[in-house]
């Protein structure tokens, strides 16, 4: 009886040995959605999944998730480096969530996620289109992100991730992106983004930073660039805004060839902020030119 039962202990190791590698056998570097696919299947280019949520966790960490035609692929927590590309599409890669968050990353501060080409949409009561917890570098390259409640890209970490953002487009809600931290410093890097409609473009809270570079903000009610700590803006169009720049009391910001056209207040500066630049500059046509902060602005 005793040599039976050590034969059946031995017998379920070695299956469970042989699961486990099965499992992680399971797991490519690249897999594959489709709008017609199942999460039941492997996600391999020929047996697509439907969902980003049911491929992710059929691809292993570094991997890649392909999108092979246009479709709604849901929303997805992101735990471990990993990119999503929605651009062999020929059409729209989309994220359609009501009353959640689009695409949350709460990986390891080692991690670096990358997410291009894809149409994030929160119909009006998603909660924010990418949530960032954790990570150490978040990419989100040729997007577009719009209809949420909440900051469109939201930091808000205890950690130190850098964010590049560039050829994204953001529309329609509170604010486009918000750097937030209680611990750590997140650092932002915008390319070729443009928000607009908004409440606030960017905002910048203390802790953080951001470098802005060819970046349209416009028709954004309240601030197109609201600075709790400090900003650089190189080449970029603050329009139509209620205030183009409001710099808190403390904060730093730096221009360079920045145009600065109607918008309610051209730039704010409170207290001690300091707002310095070139005299390649333009502020022009805002209803308020505060004289004393465009000149420093100018110096």
């Amino acid at each position: 009886m005793n040599k039976m039962r050590l034969t059946m202990n031995m017998l379920a190791v070695l299956f469970l040995f042989l699961a486990c590698g099965s499992l992680a056998q399971a797991q490519a570097t690249r897999t594959w959605v489709s709008g017609v696919g199942d999460d039941a299947n492997p996600c391999s280019r020929t047996a697509p999944c439907k969902t980003f949520a049911g491929a992710i966790s059929k691809t292993a960490a570094s991997g890649e998730i392909n999108t092979l035609d246009p479709g709604g692929f849901g929303a997805v927590t992101i735990t471990k480096s990993i990119a999503i590309d929605g651009r062999s599409t020929g059409g729209t890669a989309g994220v359609l969530v009501s009353g959640t968050n689009g695409i949350v990353i709460n990986a390891l501060t080692t991690d670096v996620v990358i997410l291009r080409g894809l149409n994030i949409d929160g119909v009006g009561t998603g909660l924010a289109g990418i949530s960032i917890l954790a990570a150490r570098q978040v990419s989100v390259e040729d997007c577009v992100i719009y209809n949420f409640t909440q900051p469109a890209i939201n930091v808000n970490t205890t950690g130190s991730p850098s964010l590049y953002v560039k050829d994204t487009k953001i529309t329609r809600g509170p604010t486009g992106i918000s750097l937030t931290t209680t611990v750590g410093f997140p650092v932002a890097s915008l390319d070729n983004v443009r928000i607009e409609g908004m409440s606030n473009g960017v905002v910048v809270n203390a802790g953080a930073f951001a470098n802005l570079r060819n970046c349209s903000i416009f028709q954004n009610g309240g601030n197109g660039i609201l600075n709790n700590a400090t900003v650089n803006v190189e080449s970029c169009v603050l329009s139509h805004n209620g205030t183009g720049l409001n710099a808190a009391t403390g904060t730093q910001s730096r221009l360079s060839n920045v145009s600065i056209f109607n918008n309610a207040t051209s730039i704010s500066a409170a207290g001690t902020a300091v707002v310095e630049g070139f005299f390649n500059n333009r502020i022009f046509g805002n209803t308020a030119n505060n004289g004393v902060t465009h000149q420093t602005a100018q110096q």
